[in-house]
């Protein structure tokens, strides 16, 4: 049972992970996108309003990131990951 629960726990941590980097990875394609279409648009100046929301954006990835670390930490302390695991996941998390 233990090893059912480890191996259930290092997936949901796997696709927490993957999940995160899928997102990190969809906003900057889309920053990209957008300021390649930037130049081409130069006559219209931009909404007041769009300065905020690349600011939400870090500390929604940051908030992201420490509570996946959180969850990570819990996981070893419980004994379902073991130290290398745990020093791969947070290394993937915080690289991302």
């Amino acid at each position: 049972m233990p090893g059912l629960l480890r191996g259930v726990a290092r997936t949901a941590v796997v696709a927490g992970t993957a999940t995160a980097v899928s997102n990190r990875v969809s906003r900057r394609q889309a920053g990209r996108w957008a300021q390649q279409e930037a130049p081409q648009q130069v006559a219209q100046p931009a909404p007041v309003q769009a300065a905020p929301a690349p600011a939400a954006a870090p500390a929604d990835d940051m908030s992201t990131r420490i509570a996946q670390l959180k969850q990570l930490g819990e996981l070893r302390d419980q004994g379902l990951l073991t130290e290398a695991e745990f020093a791969t996941q947070k290394a993937a998390i915080l690289g991302s």
